[in-house]
């Protein structure tokens, strides 16, 4: 009886073993198929009090990035906040702009080509302040909008605040709109409905192979000085002083030039005008790739890539020959696109809703310095 009882223990342990066996089989493999999740982006927590927190952002409002210290209309940027300008700036109704950089600790970008946006690591923030000066009737400053660009894991995204009319904040807003603003330009008065963009038109202009990009952080944009208020220094080495840039630029980059800069020959001048207010559309992988203009400055040593002697694809009128014919503006396409405050004409497309005077004027001085198709 105990022999018997025993065996049948032995059975019933033998059995157990081989169930718990084969759950082992069965579950073993369906661990080695789990997917890999997705990276994360981490909170961010900075010492010098700047709070970017890619896991919430974009915040509701601009004073919770904490960029600037102080009062934050008057733009004075926050630790390791550091302000940039480009050798041109893009034309927007005269509006000025104060642009600024800040990166997370212990990250910093990388040199990808004279002609190509830095390489900016996660967690990366780029602001740019647009305002007026002399605005009337009052002859105050007026902020209307701060654009704020930010890398996630995931890739940049857009976050635009509109001002309140105190100047005390700014509030997300990614809808668009229209703000009547007056001020006065060198002493004339000028109005316009200026235009804070939506997040389809921020997309349009700020894309490459439809993913957004920055525009104006490259190389040859920054390789200028700038009067910081710890002293004027190249902008490119202040980077790489601020531990922003990695050591390892070239030791000539082709730069673009200040277009109004009279020191400067005037293709200089033009092909650096329509590589900040033009390029980012009129590139490969860009929204206007499709048109045979290549507008950067890295394309435009080459005339043809700027439309000289090239037929139009699409007649506004039949007096418009070329988009640019030499020595003759008032058959050149460019020339009466950039002259336009018509929608459906205007060049760019977004951006302006009045004529910039002196880049129309720059075209004419490019158009009558090249008198024949070479």
């Amino acid at each position: 009886m105990n022999r018997k009882r025993t065996d049948l223990n032995r059975l019933i342990i033998s059995a157990f073993a081989a169930t718990a066996f084969a759950l082992m089989l069965f579950v073993i493999p369906a661990c080695k198929k789990k997917p890999k999740a997705e990276p994360i982006d981490p909170p961010v927590e900075e010492p010098t009090g700047v709070s970017v927190d890619l896991t919430t952002v974009p915040y509701t409002k601009l004073s919770d990035y904490r960029f600037f210290q102080g009062e934050m209309k008057n733009q004075i940027p926050a630790e390791k906040v550091i302000p940039y300008e480009p050798a041109s700036a893009l034309f927007t109704d005269y509006a000025h702009k104060k642009r600024f950089i800040w990166m997370p600790n212990g990250t910093m970008a990388t040199y990808n080509g004279d002609h190509n946006v830095l390489e900016l690591p996660v967690g990366a923030a780029l602001i740019k302040t647009f305002y007026y000066d002399d605005v009337q009737p009052a002859g105050n400053t007026r902020i209307i909008e701060t654009r704020i660009m930010i890398r996630k894991s995931s890739g940049w995204i857009f976050a635009d605040y509109v001002w309140n009319t105190e100047q005390t904040e700014a509030y997300l807003d990614m809808n668009g709109s229209y703000t009547n603003i007056s001020w006065l330009q060198n002493g004339v008065q000028k109005s316009t409905a200026y235009r804070i963009p939506n997040q389809t038109e921020c997309h349009t202009c700020h894309k490459l192979n439809d993913e957004p990009i920055p525009i104006g952080i490259k190389p040859q944009n920054l390789n200028i000085d700038y009067a910081y208020s710890d002293g004027t220094q190249n902008q490119l080495q202040k980077l790489i002083a601020v531990g922003y840039l990695q050591n390892s630029l070239p030791g000539n980059i082709v730069s673009t030039v200040n277009y109004m800069d009279q020191t400067k020959t005037v293709d200089q001048r033009f092909r650096s005008y329509v590589d900040i207010n033009c390029a980012h559309c009129h590139s490969e992988g860009k929204h206007c790739s499709y048109r045979p203009m290549r507008l950067a400055f890295s394309e435009t040593s080459d005339p043809i890539n700027l439309g000289l002697c090239v037929e139009p694809e699409e007649f506004i009128n039949s007096s418009l020959a070329y988009i640019i014919k030499p020595n003759d503006k008032n058959r050149s396409m460019m020339y009466y696109r950039l002259g336009s405050t018509l929608p459906s004409e205007r060049m760019p497309l977004l951006g302006r809703t009045i004529v910039h005077d002196e880049g129309l004027q720059l075209l004419e001085e490019w158009i009558t310095w090249k008198q024949t198709c070479n």
